[in-house]
C-alpha cells in the first residue's frame, strides 16, 4: 500500500478518493491556527494577514523557539482540541478556501457541512506526540500577530510528509467520529442487555 501524501496546494481532485478512516500525510505549507484568529476572521472580520488557499492549518498552540533576526525553530507542535472552532469552521473554509484541517478530536455538524460544500478535510493528529511533530517541520517561513502570543501567532511552516494525519471528517462529508458514536451505542446496548441478564438474580 503506498502512502498517501497531500502537497499543498491541494485542489479538489487531491481529495475524491479519500475517505474517513484513511491515513494521509502532508507536504507543504502547515499554518498554526487557533480560536483567537478564527474569531478575528469570522466575528471581527480582520482578514488573515496569510493566503489559505489551497494549504492547510493546524489547530495548535507550538512551543517555538526564537533564534534572532526574526528566524524561529519549532520545538514541540501538538494538536489542541478542534471542537473548540467547531463554530466557526464553516464560514472560515468558505471564506479562506483552506482544504486541510489539522487538529485532536472530531468536529460537528457546521465543520461536516463546510467540508462536503467546499470540499475539504478535518484530519486527526494524534495526540501526546508534539515533540515528534516538530521533527517533520522543516522550517518557520513567516509569523503573524505575534500580538497574540505564541500559542496563537500564526506560525507558517513548511513540513514535509507530516503525520499520519487519520481521516475524521471527508470531502462528502462522512463523519468517522460521529459514525463510531451510532455503532458504540449499538454494541452498548447489546452489552446492556446481556450483562442485566446476568444479573438478574440481584433484584
Amino acid at each position: 500500500m503506498t502512502k498517501k501524501v497531500l502537497t499543498t496546494p491541494i485542489k479538489d481532485e487531491d481529495l475524491k478518493d479519500i475517505h474517513t478512516g484513511d491515513i494521509i500525510y502532508l507536504t507543504g505549507t502547515l499554518v498554526t491556527c487557533r480560536d483567537v484568529a478564527h474569531r478575528r476572521l469570522i466575528e471581527e472580520k480582520i482578514p488573515l494577514p496569510v493566503d489559505l488557499k489551497g494549504k492547510a492549518i493546524f489547530h495548535a498552540g507550538p512551543i517555538v523557539r526564537d533564534l534572532g533576526n526574526e528566524e524561529y525553530e519549532i520545538v514541540s507542535i501538538g494538536p489542541t482540541t478542534s471542537m473548540r472552532m467547531e463554530k466557526f469552521e464553516k464560514e472560515f473554509i468558505e471564506e479562506t478556501g483552506v482544504k486541510l484541517i489539522v487538529g485532536k478530536g472530531g468536529m460537528g455538524k457546521n465543520t461536516e457541512e463546510g467540508c462536503r460544500t467546499h470540499k475539504a478535510l478535518h484530519v486527526v493528529f494524534p495526540a501526546g506526540n508534539a515533540v515528534y511533530a516538530a521533527t517533520s517541520v522543516k522550517e518557520i517561513k513567516e509569523v503573524h500577530w505575534k500580538d497574540l502570543g505564541m500559542p496563537e501567532s500564526l506560525w507558517v511552516c513548511e513540513v514535509n510528509e507530516f503525520g499520519p494525519l487519520i481521516v475524521s471528517i471527508d470531502a462528502e462529508g462522512n463523519n468517522i467520529f460521529e459514525e463510531n458514536k451510532v455503532e458504540f451505542n449499538r454494541k452498548k446496548e447489546e452489552q446492556y442487555k446481556w450483562i442485566s441478564e446476568q444479573v438478574r438474580f440481584i433484584k
